[in-house]
Parts: C-alpha cells; sequence; structure tokens
C-alpha cells in the first residue's frame, strides 16, 4: 500500500474553505466520534495529543506542541504530526503536514459555526489577536463573507498594522471597545488568560466566535459575555471539561450546561443571530475535527493523483 506524504503547499493548492465545511457536516453525519485527547504541562508549554476513529470515515493521530515563548526567537509557536490509518485495515495511508490540517481544522471550524450562526447580513469582520491564526481566519472567512470588510486588533498595535500590510481588505483599529460595537462578527484569537472581551460592549445581531483560550485556566470573554449570549460549541465533549471559556463561567455558576445550546452534532438547532441576540460561538477544536480535515484533504490529494 502506498503511504501519501501530502506537504503544505501542494496540499493547499487543492482545498476550498467551502468544500470543508461540507466535509464537517457529512463527517457529523456519520456515527460519533471516538475521541481521546491528553494533555501536558511544563509551565507555559503544552503537549497536546489527539486521536479520533470515526466508523466509515478511519482514524487520525495528532501530537501538537505548543511553546509560546518561541516566538521571542522566531520559530513557530505550534508544532506536530499528523497520521491518517485506514478504518478498514488500521494501515497507516497518509502523513499530512501539521501545519496544513491545523490552519484548515482551526479556521474552518470556526467558518462553519459563523456560515449557520452569523446575522443575515455581514458587512463588518473584527479579529482580535493577529497571529499566525488571524491570517488564516482572513482566507476563510473572504470566502464565507465575501462582501464583508475587516478589521484587527492587536494588544501591541505594531501587530496590527503588519496583519494588514498583507491584504487590502483589513485595516487596522485601535479602539477596541468601538471596534466590536461596529462589528456584525467578532474574532477572538488571542492566548489571553484574562478576558479581553466584555459583554457589555456587545449588542443585539452579533456574533462572537472564540478561537484561542484552549487550556483550563484561558478566556476571552467575560462572565457578562457568556451570561446575555445563547451560546453554541463546535463539540461538547472537548469543551465542557476542558475549555477555561466554558468550564470557568460553569463552575462559578454563570452559566448552566443547559445553557449551551448544541455542538456540530445536532448542527439543524444552529440559527442565525437575531437583531436582538447575542450569538456565542466556542471553537475548542478535537481530533474528530483533524480527521475530517485530514480526510478531506487526503480525499482532495487522491481526486488529483
Amino acid at each position: 500500500m502506498t503511504i501519501s506524504v501530502i506537504p503544505f503547499d501542494a496540499g493547499e493548492a487543492l482545498l476550498d474553505w467551502h468544500g470543508l465545511c461540507d466535509a464537517f457536516v457529512a463527517g457529523h453525519s456519520l456515527p460519533k466520534a471516538e475521541i481521546a485527547d491528553t494533555f501536558l504541562y511544563r509551565g507555559d508549554d503544552t503537549l497536546l495529543s489527539r486521536a479520533a476513529w470515526i466508523d466509515g470515515m478511519g482514524i487520525a493521530v495528532k501530537s501538537a506542541t505548543i511553546f509560546p515563548n518561541n516566538a521571542a526567537v522566531s520559530k513557530p509557536t505550534i508544532n506536530g504530526g499528523t497520521n491518517l490509518y485506514s478504518d478498514a485495515d488500521g494501515m497507516l495511508q497518509a502523513v499530512v503536514d501539521f501545519h496544513l490540517v491545523t490552519k484548515w481544522k482551526t479556521a474552518g471550524d470556526s467558518l462553519l459555526g459563523a456560515l449557520k450562526l452569523a446575522p443575515p447580513s455581514v458587512s463588518n469582520i473584527l479579529i482580535v489577536g493577529a497571529g499566525t491564526v488571524a491570517a488564516s481566519l482572513i482566507e476563510a472567512f473572504g470566502a464565507g463573507f465575501p462582501d464583508a470588510s475587516f478589521f484587527v486588533w492587536n494588544r501591541t498595535p505594531e501587530g496590527a498594522h503588519n496583519l494588514a500590510q498583507t491584504s487590502d481588505r483589513v485595516e487596522p483599529v485601535d479602539n477596541l471597545p468601538k471596534a466590536v460595537e461596529a462589528a456584525d462578527i467578532i474574532l477572538t484569537a488571542t492566548m489571553s488568560k484574562d478576558p479581553v472581551i466584555h459583554g457589555d460592549w456587545l449588542r443585539g445581531g452579533q456574533l462572537l466566535n472564540m478561537i484561542g483560550a484552549y487550556r483550563p485556566d484561558m478566556r476571552e470573554a467575560d462572565d457578562t459575555a457568556m451570561r446575555r449570549g445563547r451560546i453554541f460549541v463546535d463539540s461538547m465533549d472537548t469543551t465542557i471539561g476542558h475549555i477555561g471559556e466554558i468550564e470557568i463561567p460553569l463552575k462559578s455558576g454563570v452559566i448552566k450546561k443547559t445553557d449551551i445550546l448544541a455542538d456540530f452534532y445536532n448542527i439543524d438547532q444552529f440559527t442565525p443571530c437575531a437583531p436582538d441576540q447575542i450569538t456565542i460561538f466556542k471553537n475548542g477544536g478535537g481530533a474528530h475535527l483533524d480527521l475530517m480535515t485530514g480526510r478531506y484533504i487526503y480525499d482532495r490529494w487522491q481526486s488529483a493523483a
């Protein structure tokens, strides 16, 4: 059996953001994934290993190392590897570039949530955080909302200005509360341990779509935001009990589990944000989404062979 090795550039040339979202919907129509996550920590550093098995799709194992201090010495903060195995016989089918899977899984996850939950008219998208994920969000949401303008805020204004120079659709902003108020979709992609979005800044008809805060001690939105919003997640299994964005307000009684209305396994319950509603979507990721993304990449690779 030939094992495909799929590099970043050659693999990405075959992909489409709407096609990936369709693959996510199809993947969630299959039997629910069996997933297992392990987290190891050393100070600010994290080793995350994720495995998933979906009956009818196959198996994926992805390991990620997250070293935030690498940025100071011009090294990638996130590294790792992804393997795909056959559902029929467990044979290794492909080794897919880790960064390709991560980029498309992370941004595509939030894009699918937004396509289902955003208000009917989206003209203004704010990205909070100007790191690597922000650049992929511009690509994904640019495809999903082709008529929208993008604005970016960063703790250090230089980061926002540098990102804005990469696209004529992006403008840096310095006043975060004002930018939040003006946005139809707010995308947060930070590693903050303290909320950067305050619920008092939000208004009806907005979608707050959160990507960062992947550890139990991290969060990007305060209690007021969580209390005011109708809450959706990509996966109950990978957010509840794992991610501070959900777990901290649950433990303090700010929200209840019943306030989390649905995940992608009940995507028919995702409805667009009405003018009087604040909607919150939490992107928690998960190995099953890595598997769906990896399988989508592998299928496109095989079709192009």
